[in-house]
C-alpha cells in the first residue's frame, strides 16, 4: 500500500509551512504528521541539496506518493523541478501537485505539463539572455564603462602604504583590506 508524503517550503523564518500542510489536508490527502516534512530554506537550493528534501528521499519508497501545494516548492526554475520530477519517478515515486488540480507529474498529462512548463522556462531564459546582451551592446556603444567600478580611493591608498615602505601584508592590516586585494593592487601606477 503507498503512503502518502507531504513537502512544505517556505523561504524565511518569518513565514509558517503550516499552511500549505492544511491546504494538501482540505483537498483530501490523508498524510500522517511524521509523513510532513517542512523547511525553511531559500528556493535557489536545489531540491536535492536541501536537508528536509534529503531526508524525505530517505524515507520514501517505491510507490510512495509525494504532495506539494505548488511547483515552486520542489525547485528554483522549472528546469529544476522537472529533474526532481524525473528523479522521484525514476525511484517509483508519484507526485501531486495541488495547484495543477492534484495532478500526477508523472503520469502522461503530468509529463506533458512539465514539458510545456520546461519550454515556456527556456524560452524565458532566452529572452532574458537576449534582452542582457541587447542592453550591454547598446551600452557599449553610448560608450559606458561597463564591469566593476576603479577602486581608485582604494589604490591610491595602496600605493601610499607601498611608499611608506610597508609591506603587503602591514598594508592590509592597516587599510583593513584582504591581502589579496592590495597585492591587486600593489602593481598598478596611479
Amino acid at each position: 500500500m503507498s503512503r502518502v508524503f507531504a513537502y512544505c517550503r517556505v523561504s524565511t523564518a518569518d513565514q509558517d509551512a503550516s499552511n500549505q500542510a492544511g491546504e494538501i489536508r482540505a483537498a483530501g490527502f490523508a498524510v500522517e504528521p511524521q509523513r510532513i516534512i517542512s523547511e525553511t530554506v531559500s528556493g535557489s537550493l536545489a531540491a536535492k541539496e536541501r536537508p528536509g528534501f534529503a531526508k524525505l528521499l530517505e524515507r520514501m519508497e517505491p510507490g510512495d506518493v509525494l504532495i506539494t501545494t505548488k511547483l515552486d516548492r520542489l525547485g528554483r526554475n522549472a528546469m529544476d523541478v522537472r529533474a526532481t520530477v524525473e528523479h522521484l519517478a525514476a525511484l517509483g515515486i508519484r507526485v501531486h501537485c495541488l495547484a495543477l488540480g492534484g495532478m500526477d507529474l508523472a503520469s502522461p498529462a503530468g509529463k506533458m505539463t512539465m514539458g510545456v512548463l520546461a519550454a515556456v522556462a527556456e524560452f524565458e531564459r532566452d529572452l532574458l539572455i537576449e534582452r542582457t546582451q541587447a542592453g550591454l551592446e547598446r551600452a557599449r556603444r553610448e560608450g559606458k564603462r561597463l564591469g566593476r567600478p576603479e577602486a581608485t580611493a582604494t589604490r591610491d591608498k595602496v600605493q601610499r602604504c607601498k611608499a611608506a615602505g610597508q609591506s603587503q601584508s602591514q598594508a592590509a592590516l592597516i587599510l583593513g583590506l584582504s591581502v589579496r586585494t592590495v597585492k591587486r593592487h600593489w602593481a598598478e601606477v596611479a
